[in-house]
């Protein structure tokens, strides 16, 4: 195997965000930067081989709903099962916490979808982003919010929409994801090992439907 699936420490820090962001790159979530590690209430788990963290695994727990923060797995070490291993961790412990479900909110990367269906995770809720980008196509900031306080240019927008708007925003707009929701029961059987599936799969706190 060669590597440990153990708590995050805050030593990992800089290593868990190299990690998280060169996985993050080749995927639709590949403009997701973060400066430090957001703190998680419920399970912080982190794969490292030697000492250097290859996979990243955050779980917020709220009552009975445990929802995956951030998954990631280093692209330099997928197809090892590093992604499962962390899962499979990462579902005794909220379990323990009191959660009934473990649920994610992800986009539509075909290797991050393959890898929570493998998981045994069954999808259900759909919506849209839209990502409005100046240096995309200039006028598309414009055009997805018309009103704009006085002296500022908008020049960004992040925003969601209805699935049932989808092919009309993708005809208007360059960058538009379906974000869908992934759950799984915990107490269960646990989904078949990922090793030819393992992947990026990403999720974070922006993707949860509000």
């Amino acid at each position: 195997m060669g590597y440990q699936v153990r708590d995050y420490v805050a030593g990992d820090e800089p290593s868990w965000l190299r990690c998280r962001v060169l996985s993050f790159l080749g995927a639709s979530f590949y403009d997701s930067v973060l400066p430090a590690k957001p703190e998680v209430s419920g399970v912080e788990l982190v794969a490292v081989d030697g000492p250097v963290v290859v996979g990243v695994l955050d779980v917020a727990v709220e009552g009975d709903l445990a929802t995956i923060d951030t998954v990631a797995v280093h692209p330099d070490h997928q197809h090892r099962g590093i992604g499962g291993a962390l899962l499979s961790r990462a579902r005794a412990r909220a379990g323990a916490l009191g959660a009934t479900t473990l649920d994610a909110w992800t986009r539509d990367d075909p290797a991050t979808l393959r890898w929570y269906r493998a998981m045994g995770f069954t999808e259900s809720d759909h919506y849209v982003h839209v990502i409005a980008d100046h240096y995309t196509r200039a006028d598309e900031p414009a055009r997805a919010v018309a009103a704009q306080h006085p002296g500022l240019r908008l020049a960004k927008a992040f925003l969601h929409a209805d699935l049932v708007d989808e092919d009309r925003l993708r005809r208007e707009f360059a960058r538009v994801h379906v974000c869908r929701r992934f759950a799984m029961a915990l107490g269960g059987e646990f989904g078949r090992r990922g090793d030819d599936v393992d992947h990026r799969a990403v999720a974070q706190d922006g993707d949860r439907q509000r």
